[in-house]
């Protein structure tokens, strides 16, 4: 009898044995699915860092091109061709490249190539933002450009230094028409240094500058 019970014993501890592995395995995977863990961590919150980088991701690959037109951001703006007077005088100043729509259209065209063209586009958003004067509209576009322009988790994100940076954080706290004015003064400012000389030696500028000529010979 007592050799009967040390047997018992023994197949319910090799039972219990088998089984534990399985067990927490299940237990493992429910503490899982109602953490709503992400895939770095084991952490049971919903302000998971990697779990609001990929809402937001996933929020922006949301919003379309067609939305972004809506927004006031078109692909190109709308303007007559330049003439040939008027392509002479981008090369004069970069105000007046800047003056004109078919001037912008040109440089744009440009920074594309440099894949710099978020410059322009924040430029452009800032400029529609001025001539809001609907308080709700005003901070709906406000955020929309800090979503698209300012924040480091946009791909479009524009170069700025870190007193701007906090002048704007500052500013979004009740946007205003001019809450990204040193900020666009700013993207303004390096476009000029930067891009606008290249600009000027580029095939974009060149080539529309010899068929312009050609044409006023030829006329």
């Amino acid at each position: 009898p007592m050799g009967s019970e040390r047997m018992e014993i023994r197949k319910q501890q090799m039972s219990a044995t088998q089984e534990t592995p399985g067990t927490a395995q299940a237990q493992l995977a429910a503490a899982n699915r109602g953490s709503n863990a992400c895939c770095f961590c084991w952490c049971c919150c919903c302000s998971c860092s990697c779990l609001t980088v990929r809402n937001q991701d996933e929020e922006r690959a949301r919003r379309t091109s067609h939305e972004l037109q809506a927004e006031g951001i078109p692909n190109c703006e709308e303007s007559p061709a330049p003439t040939l007077e008027e392509v002479n005088a981008w090369a004069q100043s970069f105000d007046k490249l800047m003056l004109t729509p078919a001037g912008r259209n040109a440089f744009r065209e440009f920074l594309r190539t440099e894949f710099s063209e978020e410059n322009m586009l924040f430029w452009m958003a800032c400029e529609e933002l001025k001539q809001e004067s609907n308080k709700s509209v005003i901070e709906e576009k406000a955020r929309l450009i800090y979503e698209d322009y300012i924040s480091i988790l946009s791909p479009k994100e524009v170069s700025l230094d870190s007193r701007v940076r906090e002048v704007i954080n500052r500013n979004m706290l009740e946007p205003s028409q001019h809450t990204f004015d040193d900020a666009q003064l700013q993207i303004y400012t390096l476009m000029h240094r930067d891009s606008y000389p290249r600009f000027m030696n580029s095939a974009i500028y060149k080539d529309l500058l010899r068929s312009l000529s050609e044409k006023s010979i030829e006329a």
